[in-house]
């Protein structure tokens, strides 16, 4: 409607970088990209990268993976896991006793 306030936004002139959302996944892609990198996985996510759903929401688009890539990665968090690395939904980071069992240290 012509009277409408836009609050000096159009629709039609909305970008994603004008949105939080695109940053955090931005941002996230990129964290996980250098773990990957640092891991030698980097070949294996052809179709990492951050997008945005209809909402403007952040994503991150992690797309199909080989079974050996999957086996790899779990592997990696299992060790993460084991070495007493834990983060919460915040983000925070808490050290743990190891938890390694004895299954898990005939993997390792």
């Amino acid at each position: 409607m012509p009277h409408e306030p836009t609050d000096g936004h159009d629709a039609a002139t909305w970008s994603p970088l004008d949105s939080e959302g695109w940053y955090a996944a931005r941002n996230a892609t990129t964290a996980l990209r250098d773990a990957l990198v640092r891991a030698g996985l980097e070949k294996d996510f052809p179709y990492l990268r951050a997008d945005l759903n209809a909402f403007g929401h952040g994503l991150v688009e992690l797309g199909r993976v080989s079974p050996d890539t999957a086996e790899r990665l779990a592997e990696l968090l299992r060790l993460a896991m084991a070495s007493g690395f834990r983060r919460d939904r915040d983000g925070d980071e808490h050290e743990h006793a190891p938890a390694t069992s004895e299954e898990d240290k005939g993997r390792i």
